[in-house]
């Protein structure tokens, strides 16, 4: 789950981060309060929106009046922000942050991360930050540092020392790089994080580091443990389709596609779509239905893949491993005559009770394509969805 920047500093500055002030606001009037909250002759008004490049999409907008702001606002609220992150329909933008500017001296880049391969936390680093990172770490990867952080003795500030001497900091904003690196490193367990990002940590020209930008992604499969999510949690941000299969427990990532793909198990799903995308088609989304892949659910999960009208042909993929597959079909038919398909499906049964579910398949009188193997099932649906 991503967090937006202002709810990110909060965090981060309760943990101990310097973060420059700021209000959120989620009205045009509340954006021009705020602005007068906060005093001064400047402002920057930053949009929310789960997506980085917004700067260069016009998401970010230093002003130097009231009526500044309140144009700023006016043109940011409730519209789409297209980003290169966001793809071309853009994201909802439903809250500003107001904040004060600050005259940086330099910009770094500064994350902490999971590090997978090696199981560890691991701090990304580079004395070059701001817009351009991703295209430094392309075509500069040297210019990126790395920390690993042992999790028997956790990040020492020597870790920290090391990065700051590097970067050519005076001591006092060395101690303020150790101090930054601290705090992170107590948050991400307590949030459960993922990545934990400042871009770009900005050395003032008041000798202060502030975490100018800032972006937390908490680990989904850990939220139970965290009760505060639901307030962190925007709706606006995230496809509606995914939000009623989270309801459902169903895994559903919507990508664009024209092939509907429902099928029990994540590595089966990613293979499914592999081949599908081997066979010239595109799939519409990533569907998990969990390994007992009961009628409810596979109702549900026909039903939010017939809500995409870009839909054509619908794939069913199901491994008969805990259930048998004659009570996958009956789940299946069930919810094909409840929500009444009118699209080609092709089901690929396998596992226990394989040719009782198929017969069931054939034998119900609804227009089912029934498959031979994952291949053969991929190459049917595409056919399917060009038809």
């Amino acid at each position: 789950m991503n967090l937006h920047e202002y709810q990110a500093k909060r965090l981060l500055a309760e943990a101990g981060v310097t973060v420059p002030r700021g209000i959120p606001a989620f009205s045009l009037k509340e954006a021009i309060n705020q602005a007068r909250e906060l005093g001064g002759p400047r402002w920057v008004v930053k949009a929310q929106v789960h997506a980085g490049g917004r700067g260069k999409a016009g998401g970010v907008r230093v002003v130097d009046s009231i009526a500044a702001v309140e144009q700023a606002a006016q043109a940011l609220l409730g519209k789409p922000l297209v980003t290169a992150q966001t793809g071309p329909e853009g994201q909802h933008v439903a809250a500003l942050l107001i904040e004060e500017p600050s005259v940086l001296l330099r910009e770094f880049y500064l994350a902490l991360v999971v590090d997978r391969a090696s199981a560890r936390m691991r701090f990304v680093a580079s004395d070059r930050g701001g817009v351009e990172i991703e295209e430094l770490a392309r075509e500069q990867p040297q210019a990126i540092a790395s920390i690993t952080i042992d999790p028997r003795v956790g990040f020492l500030p020597y870790q920290g020392r090391q990065l700051g001497f590097a970067w050519g900091l005076e001591p006092a904003a060395v101690q303020q790089l150790v101090r930054t690196m601290q705090a992170m490193a107590r948050l991400a367990p307590q949030l459960d994080a993922l990545m934990i990002e400042i871009n770009p940590l900005a050395l003032t020209a008041e000798g202060r580091l502030l975490a100018l930008d800032a972006k937390i992604s908490m680990d989904d499969n850990a939220l139970y443990r965290h009760p505060e999510s639901d307030e962190l949690f925007d709706s606006t941000q995230q496809d509606g389709r995914e939000i009623t299969a989270r309801q459902f427990g169903l895994n559903y990532i919507s990508l664009g596609g024209n092939i509907g793909c429902m099928v029990n198990g994540a590595g089966l799903a990613m293979a499914t779509m592999d081949l599908i995308k081997l066979h010239g088609g595109e799939p519409a989304n990533f569907l998990d239905v969990g390994g007992g892949a009961a009628a409810d659910k596979v109702t549900q999960a026909f039903k939010l893949i017939l809500s995409d009208q870009r839909v054509r042909a619908i794939l069913v993929n199901i491994f008969g491993g805990i259930t048998r597959c004659d009570l996958l079909a009956q789940g299946i038919l069930q919810a094909a005559r409840e929500v009444g398909i009118h699209l080609p499906v092709v089901v690929r049964l396998e596992g226990t009770n394989r040719e009782e579910g198929l017969a069931l398949l054939r034998e119900s009188g609804l227009a089912l394509i029934t498959a031979e193997g994952l291949d053969d099932a991929a190459a049917k649906a595409v056919a399917a969805a060009a038809g």
